[in-house]
């Protein structure tokens, strides 16, 4: 059987690391897929705004451009990087597919940010339709007894409180018929012994989904999740070391560790009314990595 494009990209594994998180997707080689040519967009989303944390790069950016090619404009929000060469490509992209485009330089950890985001974005766009829980980071300890106090605050802080506080602030302004879509992780299933505090906070990610699913039922606001496997973004060079690199996603049943725009389509999908009657769930894109309940 042929290869596709997604699996030719990785024959070639670059043993290239970065000592900043969350990493610039511009200095990454190969660079990440994050806009499937063969993805053509149906206006599943036309007259939509969406807000996507950690929109900059990564899955960020696929969904953003996949997002754009569907009709909606898209505001993106990210920590602090050089130059915001990879938010500036973003912003392109989405404009490149007929989106208007928003980019907020901000750390979603502090709950005051999340409200001033909220506020940016309804003033640009005049409402919010979709939010997209995104940003994260993770920092791989061993032992848990390496795991410093100030570790685990600052994971919890960007990857759950940041979550909670932003979705909080976005509820005062979304209506019957939007919908929220949450970044979990095949490691809040499968676990990960060198990930412990980010797993946690996946796993709490996936908790909430499911709770605030069932809260906001009755408002007409659906709530699902995207549980990626090893997928290549600058978190994966940014975190770990030259062999971990070179080995990301080879254990997978697919042998491969997955592309950006490989993620995409199932966010447009739970973002669309494509998705109508689902809320609470979690679409596993891993390689078949998890495969369970």
């Amino acid at each position: 059987m042929a290869k596709d494009k997604f699996e030719k990209i990785d024959e070639e594994v670059p043993p290239r690391t970065q000592n900043q998180q969350p990493g610039v997707e511009a200095e990454m080689d190969p660079a990440p897929i994050y806009d499937d040519e063969n993805y053509k967009g149906s206006g599943k989303l036309k007259g939509k705004n969406a807000l996507i944390t950690g929109g900059d790069s990564g899955i960020g950016r696929a969904v953003a451009v996949a997002f754009a090619k569907e009709g909606a404009n898209v505001a993106i929000a990210y920590l602090d990087e050089a130059e915001d060469i990879d938010a500036d490509k973003t912003v392109k992209l989405i404009e490149k597919y007929g989106g208007k485009a928003k980019k907020v330089r901000i750390d979603i950890s502090e709950e005051e940010h999340c409200e001033q985001l909220i506020d940016e974005v309804v003033a640009e766009f005049g409402s919010l339709n979709i939010l997209v829980n995104n940003a994260g980071k993770q920092f791989p300890q061993n032992d848990i007894a390496a795991i410093s106090s100030d570790q685990l605050r600052e994971t919890f802080d960007t990857n759950f409180f940041g979550l909670f506080y932003l979705t909080k602030a976005a509820l005062q302004c979304m209506t019957d018929g939007d919908s929220i879509v949450n970044t979990s992780s095949v490691t809040a299933y499968n676990g990960s012994p060198g990930l412990l505090d980010y797993s946690a906070t996946k796993g709490a990610i996936t908790s909430f989904t499911r709770s605030l699913a069932l809260n906001l039922a009755e408002k007409g606001i659906r709530v699902n999740a995207v549980a990626p496997g090893p997928i290549w973004t600058p978190l994966i060079p940014a975190t770990f070391d030259a062999k971990k690199v070179e080995q990301h996603g080879a254990d997978t049943p697919v042998k491969r560790r997955g592309q950006p725009a490989e993620n995409a389509p199932a966010y447009v999908f739970l973002a669309s009314m494509d998705s109508s009657y689902m809320t609470g769930q979690t679409i596993h894109i891993d390689g078949g990595d998890f495969v369970g309940s």
